[in-house]
């Protein structure tokens, strides 16, 4: 950052022409989608999509994930939404290699640099919330550089850890301010930078309310269900705990236990089971339907290192829908005090059981998460840089 304070940042987050390094713009909205559209209403966003920080391997999904990459670097820029531009980059995904982060730092710089003059961005604001692109972060003419931590990404299955938490302790150093989701983040971040500030999740409030609407209709592949639907949205990854899942699939027979989201881990344990039933991915825009149609929300994230910095952004959005929520012992859930919190198996079972008992969207649930949107969060984020 050159010529300004942090305070006088404050003030200026419009106008003003925004780099953002994050995952594929096509994916689920994730805190950084949000936050950025809500810049992109003063301000211009280049978002750059995933350069990935794990290496690939020969499984289907990173294969037909490769081929995509190539597609969509044919028409490298586009304008999916006002203000927002989307840089498709080619990168080589194997940090672990000098030669390859030397490769990667020039031929990404020259891609960024390409979209930049063809948008005429100057001395632009860097948003990094994916630290793999550290390999370019402060080589792009910005003034400031912020690096926005959302999970301890060394504990991703797959990933190169230390070679990503060498690339990730470099930008820590050299970010002009470091923000964090979590308490856990801050405790560790903060070590490497004293900017270090946290910033908890906020939510789409009034999107997810809509499951309160009379007029919003339940998805006809939900509602065909038996009653009561007990659900979970998001991604079905290795860090869901199929066995809490299954526990309480057997405890209820006589429920439907539903789960949203693309599975990136094998599922065939939960799909022997008659009443669990998974229904796939769902656009963002249908999720506060199939809300209104669960009558408890699950959260079953496994307890490690990965989910123990996490803040999952389905809590508060399962909150704005009304929802009562049933959590395994992630501190980020704990903190907000509005959930029912199981510390093992038997637990989770009693407190779905509990919540049972009162089901469904209801207004009190709802309106308790209603000062937590995301237009708050980044009037959070001007008053922290105006006190720095």
């Amino acid at each position: 950052m050159t010529g300004k304070s942090l305070k006088d940042w404050s003030k200026e987050l419009r106008g003003r022409d925004i780099l953002c390094f994050s995952h594929d713009w096509s994916g689920d909205p994730l805190s950084k989608t949000h936050l950025m559209r809500i810049l992109a209403r003063d301000n211009r966003v280049l978002w750059v999509n995933s350069i990935g920080y794990r290496a690939p391997t020969a499984s289907k999904a990173d294969v037909s994930r490769a081929f995509k990459k190539l597609a969509a670097a044919a028409t490298p820029l586009s304008e999916p939404e006002p203000n927002i531009f989307v840089l498709n980059p080619l990168a080589v995904p194997a940090y672990g290699s000098p030669s390859v982060r030397a490769f990667n730092r020039r031929f990404l710089r020259w891609q960024v640099r390409r979209a930049m003059r063809k948008l005429h961005f100057k001395r632009p604001l860097n948003f990094v919330f994916n630290p793999a692109a550290a390999v370019i972060a402060g080589a792009l003419g910005e003034e400031m550089l912020v690096y926005y931590c959302v999970d301890e990404y060394t504990q991703f299955s797959g990933v190169a850890s230390q070679s990503l938490a060498e690339l990730e302790e470099g930008l820590l150093r050299r970010s002009d301010l470091v923000i964090v989701s979590a308490d856990r983040l801050y405790q560790s971040k903060a070590a490497y930078n004293p900017n270090t500030i946290l910033v908890r999740h906020g939510v789409d409030f009034t999107h997810f309310r809509r499951a309160l609407d009379p007029e919003t209709e339940v998805p006809a592949d939900l509602a065909r269900l038996p009653r009561p639907v007990i659900g979970f949205f998001g991604l079905i990854a290795d860090w869901v705990d199929f066995e809490v899942i299954e526990r309480v699939a057997r405890t209820f027979p006589e429920a439907s236990v539903v789960m949203l989201g693309k599975a990136t881990t094998d599922t065939s344990a939960l799909e022997r089971i008659p009443n669990v039933h998974l229904l796939g991915r769902k656009q963002y825009s249908e999720l506060p339907g199939y809300c209104k149609g669960f009558d408890v929300a699950l959260m079953p994230f496994r307890i490690n290192e990965l989910t123990l910095n996490a803040n999952p952004l389905k809590v508060r959005e399962y909150l704005a829908a009304g929802l009562p929520v049933v959590s395994t012992a992630i501190p980020e859930v704990e903190v907000l005090g509005l959930c029912r919190i199981a510390r093992d198996e038997d637990s989770f079972v009693e407190e779905v059981r509990e919540a049972l008992k009162d089901p469904g969207p209801t207004e009190a649930r709802s309106d308790r998460i209603r000062q937590e949107s995301w237009e708050a969060r980044l009037d959070d984020i001007r008053r922290h840089l105006a006190t720095m």
